[in-house]
C-alpha cells in the first residue's frame, strides 16, 4: 500500500523551521533524510537499533515533558516495535508525535514487501492502542498540513510514500559524539 510522495521531500517538509523540536529517528531511511533535511544536535539518529525509536521517543517525552519529540521512523521499524504503540497509548505522553514514512518495504533488507504492504494498517493499530489521534496522508498537502500538528499534538500519523530509492545523505555515525551533542542540546552537563 505504498504511495507516491517522494521521502525525502517529506521529510525535509516535516522538519523545515524545526525549532526546539527533538527528533528521533529510526533505522535507515529516516536518519539519512534526517540528516539530509539538516543535521543538528537535537536529532538522535539510532544507528543499527531497529525497532527502537518509538520507545526512545517515549522516554525522552516523559523526561522531558516540556520539550515537543517527534519520532521519524520507516513501516518495518515501526512493525518491529509495536509493542511500543501499547506502551505509549497507555501513558498519553502530550509531547510525543510519531510519523511514520510507510513505503510497505523493509529497505534496508533488500526492499521486501513489509507487512503494511501486505495488510497491515499501522494507523488503525495505534489507535486500538489508545492512541487519541492518527492520520494517514498520502499527498504534499496533507504533509504541509501535517508539519503544525506534529509540533503541537500526541499524533501519530502514517505518510504513504513512494518504495523508490534515493540516494543516501550519511548524518554522524559516532554514537559517543551524537550521545554528548544531544545531552548537551537538553543542557545536560557531562559527568
Amino acid at each position: 500500500m505504498s504511495g507516491t510522495l517522494d521521502r525525502r521531500a517529506v521529510v525535509a517538509a516535516l522538519l523545515r523551521d524545526p525549532g526546539d523540536l527533538l527528533v528521533v529517528t529510526g533505522l535507515g531511511s529516516t536518519t539519512y533524510d534526517a540528516g539530509a533535511a539538516g543535521d543538528r544536535a537535537e536529532n538522535f539518529y539510532l544507528w543499527g537499533a531497529m525497532g527502537a525509536a518509538a520507545m526512545m521517543g517515549l522516554g525522552l517525552a516523559l523526561a522531558r515533558p516540556e520539550r515537543r519529540v517527534l519520532v521519524l521512523t520507516g513501516d518495518g521499524e515501526m512493525l518491529m516495535g509495536l509493542g511500543a504503540l501499547a506502551s505509549i497509548g497507555a501513558l498519553r505522553p502530550a509531547n510525543l508525535a510519531i510519523a511514520v514514512m510507510d513505503n510497505g518495504r523493509y529497505g534496508e533488507t533488500g526492499s521486501q514487501r513489509s507487512h503494511t504492504d501486505l495488510g497491515t494498517d499501522l494507523a488503525a493499530v495505534a489507535a486500538a492502542c489508545g492512541w487519541a489521534a492518527t492520520a494517514v496522508i498520502g499527498d504534499m498537502a496533507g504533509v504541509e498540513a501535517l508539519r503544525p500538528r506534529l509540533r503541537r499534538e500526541a499524533l501519530f500519523a502514517v505518510v504513504r510514500i513512494s518504495a523508490a530509492e534515493v540516494p543516501r545523505a550519511l548524518p554522524p555515525r559516532d554514537g559517543a559524539l551524537l550521545q554528548h551533542r544531544f545531552r548537551a542540546s537538553l543542557g545536560i552537563a557531562e559527568t
